[in-house]
Parts: C-alpha cells; structure tokens; sequence
C-alpha cells in the first residue's frame, strides 16, 4: 500500500516537471512573438546604444560639411549644351555626332592604336573635358564657341578654335597637332560650335570651364595629398598613377595622372589652379558641384601631388612671351616678381597675386 501511494506522488511530481515545462517554453514562444512584433513595428536603432554608428555619424557630418562649403549656385543656371536632334540634316548630324565621338573615345581614333592616325598617348578628350565636355564645371565646352577667337597670354597671340583644339592634341594628349582641313580637325570643331551655340557671343555662362578654387592660406602639400590620393583616387588611377585601360587597350578607363601616357607639363591641368578646381567638384567618381565629397583643402594638396611626379616634358620657351602675363601657379621661370618657382608652383599664391596688382598700379 505505501509503495503504491509513493509511486503515485512519483508520477504527480513527473506531471508536474512537464507542466512546468510546457509553460515556460509557451511563455518563451509567446515572448519571442512579441520582441519580434516590437521590432517589425517601430524598427528601433539598437546600434545606438552601444555606439556601433558612431563613424557613420561622422562620415555624415564631413559629407554634410563638405557639401555646406560648396557655393550654393541654383544648378538651373548653369550652361545647357544644345542638344543633338533629327531636325538637322543628315550630313551636319553625323558630323556632329563624329565629333562628340572623337571627343569620348579619342583613343580609340588617333591614340597609340587608333584606328585614323596614331598621334596620342591614349588618353581620351573626355579624361579631361567631363560627359564629352558638357558636364557643370567639368572643364567643360560652355564658353569655347562663344569666346574665340580670343587672345591668349599663353602663346601671346590671338587664337582660334583650331589653335585651342591643338593646343589640347599637343600638351593634354602629349601628341602631334591635326591638320586643320583633317576630317576629324572639322568634327571636333562642329561639336563644340554646336552644343555652345546659344551662348551669346563673349559670354562666359555659369558652370562653364573649371570652378575657381579659393586660396588657402598655406603652401599646398604633396604630402598630404599622397595620404589622400592613396585613400580616394588610387582604386581608379592605380598606386603608380597608371591609370586602368579598357580590355583591347585602345582607350583609358581611368586616365593616367603621371607617367610617359599622361599629359604634358605644358598643359593646363598642370597648373595647380585648374587641377584643384577640377577635382574639388569632380572627383573621386561621382562627386559633383551638388555633391562635393573632397574639401577646398583636400583637392589643393592632391593637385600638389599629383603635379609633383614625373610626366612628359615639353619646350615651353614660346610659353608666355609677356612674362608679366604669366599666372600665378605657373612654375617655371623667368618671373616678373621676386617669388621663387617653388612658391609658384606650391603657394602659398595670395602674396603673389597681391603683388600682381601692385605692380600693375
């Protein structure tokens, strides 16, 4: 009888363990359920709590500066380029859009294998001149048709679109001139007459060229500017600033900044000013004048180091005739004030365009 009852209770306590059991994992189930509808519902940020977006804060808060910095321009009054259209005759058509293909794939035409003439390093016109000279402050064609014939400092003469267009084929591409009667001299120039074409004529509409950088109040740094560019241009432009060639090696898909295919130390990406400028609002890829992802000081010191390394070098002795006309940042002398080449070359500039105008008095 008292093994029966023991045997009993055993069984009632071994009910009890699987109710309880039951219990916790339905309570368990029930909770689970719930945190899951919490989360679905308001999606809160946990990673707040512990700090986990502390650097994402903090990327926003540079890009959120970077592009407060930026000159607040409405982007709807910057230059249009006239836009390609089957209201033109066939012939003036495909002349135009020969020209605009000649500006993108250059290479592809008269660089080292091109398939015209080869005349070029292999870069293209657009490495240069953004979305085929059109894109705001992307050294782009806006005020050309519409400012030339004009005269340049550089050569100390008045030049024509011709001359411009060579210019670039000579010291951009580190190559020989076209022939001004050339098939592709006639494209080139058809384009540019056209997406300009409804720019008053000596008007220079906003956007147009390269942005005008402001001065820092110190030298620009090349060695700055190499922790920089290791950190945002040398994914695209390689350690050695190569650049990266498509698979056939006709073209560039990323140009070269130094090396024998770059530009030239005769042309204007040379000058610090226009390289700076150049790159505040367009590099690394994607950035724009709206969306700016560089500082005024970040694009000066990679302007000093990338214009410190080696590249191609050109006679420059019919440079500047007028050597009082030389810019600022030019860095090869003779110079008609007291500053060295090296203070030309890396600044800081503000002392040396003030005493430009002093002299001019």
């Amino acid at each position: 009888m008292e093994n029966n009852k023991q045997t009993l209770n055993q069984k009632e306590n071994d009910l009890l363990k699987i109710i309880q059991s039951l219990i916790s994992v339905i309570l368990l189930f029930v909770f689970s359920i719930v945190v899951v509808l919490i989360f679905f519902i308001y999606q809160p940020d946990f990673s707040s709590w512990f700090g986990e977006n502390e650097d994402e804060q903090k990327s926003e808060q540079s890009v959120n500066s970077i592009t407060e910095s930026a000159p607040q321009v409405p982007l709807d009054d910057f230059w249009k380029p006239a836009l390609i259209s089957d209201d033109l005759s066939p012939e003036i058509k495909a002349q135009i859009e020969y020209g605009k293909e000649l500006i993108v794939h250059t290479s592809k035409y008269l660089g080292p294998k091109g398939s015209v003439k080869p005349i070029s390093n292999g870069m293209n016109c657009q490495n240069c001149h953004l979305d085929a000279g059109t894109k705001p402050w992307g050294n782009n064609y806006g005020a050309v048709f519409s400012t030339y014939p004009k005269y340049r400092a550089r050569s100390g003469s008045k030049e024509d679109l011709t001359k411009r267009v060579n210019d670039c084929f000579e010291r951009s591409l580190n190559g020989k001139p076209l022939k001004e009667d050339s098939k592709e001299m006639i494209a080139i120039k058809a384009y540019i007459e056209f997406i300009g074409k409804e720019v008053p004529k000596s008007e220079k509409p906003k956007g147009s060229g390269i942005y005008d950088l402001a001065f820092i109040d110190r030298p620009i740094d090349p060695i700055k500017g190499k922790v920089l560019y290791e950190g945002k241009c040398q994914s695209c432009h390689q350690v050695n600033g190569e650049g990266q060639m498509n698979a056939d090696g006709t073209e560039y898909l990323f140009p070269p900044l130094w090396g024998k295919n770059s530009y030239n130390h005769g042309a204007g990406l040379y000058r610090m000013s226009r390289m700076a400028g150049y790159i505040r609002y367009n590099m690394p890829q994607g950035a724009s004048f709206a969306k700016p992802q560089l500082t005024d000081e970040e694009a000066w010191d990679i302007a000093a180091f990338i214009n410190s390394q080696e590249r191609p070098s050109k006679s420059l002795k019919k440079d500047w005739p007028k050597i009082e006309e030389k810019p600022f940042d030019h860095p090869f002398g003779p110079f008609a004030d007291n500053f060295t080449e090296a203070e030309h070359k890396f600044g800081p500039y503000q002392p040396i365009v003030d005493a430009k105008k002093q002299n001019k008095k």
